[in-house]
């Protein structure tokens, strides 16, 4: 445990971004301290497309919001929805791809024809027309995501399992009457957790993309919620008259998408047995 320990706080980019993200973390959690009570919600329109100034350092939207506050709020909604869509599409990928290399034959056949049929699809427009038919909210576009993002774990997780399926000490553990559900948290989980919780943290950046995507396209969050992609959308009619509207929110999701691509890979170079 020491070992590992010392791996992690050795690694200076690592460190670095881990530290800056739970920075944005923070930011979103105390974001009432941080706003100073502003309401990222209601408005006044007689304060509407302000220019940034003392008052609104990120200036205004058109109904008269504060978009310092809005950018600060939006953070709550991007970090929990990605997260959110993150360990979903863990857990149901790697639960059917363990079972999937584990049992074979037709539980094999039918998840992985399952999972083609997903991959066959451009991944974001699949996401499109099933939040188009479940309806524009944020939930349903994590739905969405996971819906058409599960198969990339489960293909991984299944190749792993199937790795040491065959192996001496799994047929013996099976010969002294081990039963599925030991063999599964014993041998098949512990083997493949490893590599399955590196590729979730470089998909957080990626996710956090394609949630702001279905967001701007109207469907991911509602308005007046504050969320990174939806704001881009509003803004996206005053990018010449009122810039700001765009800038912010759009600097927000590419510096919170490049430290957690960062921490990531940085995870990687740590766990990554390849790199003992």
């Amino acid at each position: 445990m020491e070992k590992k320990k010392n791996k992690f706080l050795s690694n200076r980019g690592f460190m670095i971004f881990a530290v800056l993200a739970l920075l944005i973390i923070l930011a979103s959690i105390f974001a009432p301290l941080i706003c100073h009570g502003v309401d990222p919600i209601e408005g006044e329109l007689a304060n509407s497309i302000m220019a940034p100034n003392a008052d609104h350092p990120f200036g205004t939207d058109k109904m008269g919001r504060d978009v310092f506050a809005r950018v600060i709020y939006g953070s709550r909604t991007s970090l929990v929805s990605t997260f959110s869509l993150v360990l979903t599409i863990f857990v149901l990928g790697t639960l059917l791809g363990i079972l999937a290399g584990y049992f074979g034959g037709w539980v094999d056949a039918v998840i992985m024809r399952l999972a083609d049929m997903m991959i066959s699809f451009p991944g974001l427009v699949l996401a499109i027309a099933v939040a188009g038919l479940l309806g524009a909210s944020m939930k349903n576009a994590i739905i969405a995501i996971a819906i058409v993002s599960w198969p990339k774990y489960a293909r991984l997780a299944r190749s792993l399992v199937m790795k040491i399926r065959h192996t001496d000490f799994v047929a013996a553990a099976q010969v002294t009457g081990s039963r599925t559900g030991y063999m599964l948290r014993k041998y098949m989980l512990p083997n493949t957790i490893t590599t399955l919780v590196i590729t979730a943290a470089t998909d957080i950046g990626s996710m956090m993309m394609e949630l702001a995507a279905l967001s701007f396209l109207g469907f991911g969050a509602q308005a007046p919620t504050p969320e990174w992609g939806s704001m881009l959308n509003e803004g996206r009619n005053f990018m010449q008259s009122a810039p700001w509207m765009v800038v912010y929110p759009g600097l927000a999701i590419f510096v919170t998408v490049v430290i957690f691509n960062m921490l990531g890979d940085n995870l990687r170079d740590i766990l990554d047995p390849k790199s003992e």
